[in-house]
């Protein structure tokens, strides 16, 4: 990707989080015509018209950055945010069960990379056993009732 459309794409999200969805639209559009593989511009691009309100040309853009990556997991959320929104929630759920299905894709691959989760899986160390004393000591505090229901004192 060029420094241009880098650049065209940090003001567009400067734009976007500012507020300014119609200069961060018109960047974010930008940039895909120089860079069509630009993955995290169509991802902004279809937030900013979700933003907007604009569900059918959030639903495009984002059906856009799942032809890029079919199998991401941001990809499928988005799109379940914007069909719910538009009232679809048939599709809705569909693209929230393949973000689910994607993240589940993506656990094992983080967990392989990790010898520390590696080792939880080995066997468990043996478990101490802890025995309390024969008898527990004298309790001062706490005094035995008098047989004839009066009180002790502890002087006495």
């Amino acid at each position: 990707m060029s420094s241009s459309a880098q650049e065209q794409f940090d003001e567009a999200m400067h734009a976007f989080s500012q507020g300014d969805f119609d200069r961060a639209i018109a960047g974010l559009e930008a940039v895909p015509r120089d860079d069509p593989a630009h993955f995290d511009a169509l991802l902004g691009l279809g937030m900013a018209w979700y933003r907007k309100g604009d569900f059918a040309q959030a639903i495009s853009v984002g059906h856009k950055a799942e032809q890029l990556r079919p199998q991401e997991q941001l990809v499928h959320t988005n799109l379940s945010l914007f069909y719910m929104k538009a009232g679809n929630k048939v599709a809705a759920e569909h693209h929230g069960l393949q973000a689910r299905i994607a993240g589940w894709r993506e656990a094992p691959a983080a967990a392989s990379t990790s010898d520390t989760e590696l080792d939880l899986a080995g066997p468990k160390p043996k478990s101490q056993v802890f025995r309390s004393p024969p008898k527990f000591p004298e309790r001062p505090w706490k005094k035995k009732p008098a047989s004839d229901g009066s009180p002790t004192s502890p002087g006495v």
